[in-house]
């Protein structure tokens, strides 16, 4: 017959050695596998690129649509094509009034929020062979071609750490945070009035004259 303190007991000596298992794992150093070197503060500011809409944290330079034409040809239509048509990879200009119908046309200019997502987004992963390549002065030319071939702003407006974040684009009010109070804008889809046009803006040099959406320098 077994003793009525037996359960105590027991329950006693699995506490102990739970408590002296924890102490002894306490004392004991766990060695990682060993990979890999700590990265240097030159390594980290190398990648801590990210531009929020407000432009904050863009670096120095500018660049305008006419010079950021010829970093376009050599380094990105071989994938968007011709004025940002597409193919092989995703169209970058047209699309405007089509993001009601049954296959809209997302493009920078059709659907993006902010001009500083393309500043950010081209810095960070353009060209998709050699990211982090282009100059900021290269970034912001590329940058001022793209809203030009969007028919957001003009040939020569200059892009630069203060016009960038000033250029409204044209998808701008139908995105709405999800802590605002603003819930009757949430069912809208796009500005009216709005040219319906899901091909990709003509040529340039085709382009007429317009007053510049941004202060040039």
């Amino acid at each position: 017959m077994s003793s009525p303190n037996a359960p105590v007991f027991g329950i006693f000596i699995a506490a102990t050695a739970v408590a002296w298992l924890g102490a002894a794992a306490a004392q004991t150093k766990i060695e990682g596998p060993r990979l890999g070197v700590p990265a240097t503060p030159d390594q980290v500011a190398s990648w801590d690129v990210s531009v929020g809409p407000d432009g904050a944290t863009l670096p120095p330079g500018s660049g305008t649509a006419q010079t950021g034409a010829a970093v376009y040809a050599a380094k990105c239509v071989a994938c968007h094509n011709k004025d940002g048509a597409g193919q092989p990879n995703d169209q970058l200009a047209g699309g405007q009034g089509t993001l009601r119908d049954a296959a809209p046309v997302r493009t920078i200019g059709s659907y993006w929020p902010y001009a500083t997502t393309v500043f950010d987004y081209v810095r960070r992963a353009m060209p998709y062979v050699a990211p982090h390549s282009l100059s900021d002065d290269e970034t912001y030319a590329l940058t001022a071609y793209l809203l030009f071939i969007n028919d957001v702003i003009g040939e020569t407006d200059v892009i630069d750490a203060r016009t960038l974040p000033a250029v409204q684009m044209p998808n701008r009010a139908n995105f709405v945070s999800a802590w605002s109070d603003r819930g009757a804008a949430r069912s809208r889809v796009e500005p009216a009035p709005s040219r319906k046009r899901a091909q990709p803006p003509a040529a340039a040099q085709t382009r007429k004259s317009r007053p510049p959406l941004v202060q040039s320098r």
